[in-house]
């Protein structure tokens, strides 16, 4: 069985967790430079040293995720040598509609490549969703140019199939696959993703492991969710589906206390696990705008789940199924494509 701490992304190690920078600046208010730099510098000197952006996390300059990493690289260069950073594209700015022409994936790595300025390395760039309006062969190609170039290290592909891995794998190396997985969205397990994964070494980058801060127990009703907070457009945060999915946030709280851990450790402890279990290597990276919330998350590396624990967690899983999609209707049918 692989270890959960040897994992290598485009030729270079990563840690057992990583660091997700999308809530600091795609929220209605964003992070203060100071609060999220206390944030990303605990995570890398941790050695959570994967970092997760996108080029669409924000869109207004200066005030998007990769001008924040080009702050933060200024003020810590030392840093840049540390970390492994993947940063996605491929959709059209401000539609979020996905774009997989060569035209538009040059003009995102372009962007990326810009904006950072040379003060940290595109290790791996991901498209973000798959377009089946273009030929994707041509997608995935236009990404080989620029890793054939030096300029980025490599290919990574977000919410795709089985069988959409195995075609990229004719064209190209894929460095990682960026899924879903928590405690309430286990699908790769069932479609033949974690599979694949299994078969070819490939690592799963493992977004939103705390089910958009659901499985942490802070949320207890939908008017917790702050106005203008994206999860308001989420099924599963919808008032109707709120309440039954607590039953399930009420259900970790329980195995947590009785592990002594909190339900956030428990939920990443999970996914690292789990994944181990079942022969592939899962990287939570996990958003947190708080640099007391990333220590505690960074915790979870620590526990060790029993057998007992692994029993009464999937004995939950099989009683409670999530009510509602990972997003609506209209972004689920971009899912596993």
């Amino acid at each position: 069985m692989p270890s959960s701490t040897q994992v290598t992304i485009a030729g270079r190690k990563v840690g057992t967790l990583g660091f997700g920078l999308m809530n600091y600046t795609w929220r209605a208010t964003n992070t203060p430079d100071e609060q999220a730099f206390a944030g990303i510098h605990t995570a890398i000197a941790n050695g959570t040293n994967l970092l997760n952006s996108a080029d669409f996390y924000g869109t207004q300059d200066p005030y998007d995720n990769l001008h924040l990493l080009n702050r933060y690289f200024t003020k810590y260069p030392a840093d840049a040598a540390k970390v492994v950073l993947s940063i996605k594209g491929g959709v059209i700015p401000h539609q979020l509609k996905p774009d997989g022409s060569p035209e538009n994936i040059r003009r995102s790595i372009d962007n990326i490549l810009e904006k950072l300025d040379g003060k940290a390395k595109l290790d791996v760039f991901t498209v973000a969703r798959v377009d089946r309006t273009v030929d994707i062969e041509d997608t995935w190609r236009t990404v080989k140019e620029y890793i054939d170039a030096g300029k980025v290290g490599g290919l990574g592909l977000s919410e795709v199939s089985a069988a959409t891995v195995r075609h990229a794998l004719e064209i190209v190396p894929v460095a990682y696959l960026e899924l879903e997985v928590s405690l309430w969205a286990t699908e790769i397990y069932e479609n033949g993703v974690a599979e694949v994964c299994r078969e070819h070494g490939i690592p799963i980058v493992a977004y939103s492991p705390l089910g958009r801060g659901f499985l942490t127990g802070q949320l207890k009703s939908p008017d917790d969710i702050p106005e203008g907070d994206m999860r308001r457009r989420f099924d599963r945060f919808k008032p109707e589906n709120f309440a039954k999915n607590l039953a399930l946030v009420e259900a970790v709280e329980k195995i947590a206390k009785k592990k002594g851990v909190t339900p956030a450790q428990l939920a990443l402890a999970w996914v690292i696990q789990y994944g181990v279990k079942k022969g592939v290597r899962v990287i939570p990276i996990f958003g947190a705008t708080k640099q007391e919330q990333v220590v505690e998350n960074l915790k979870a590396v620590d526990i060790k789940l029993t057998e007992e624990d692994f029993a009464d967690i999937d004995a939950l899983l099989k009683s409670i199924k999530p009510a509602g999609g990972r997003y609506n209707q209209h972004a689920e049918n971009t899912l596993y494509q």
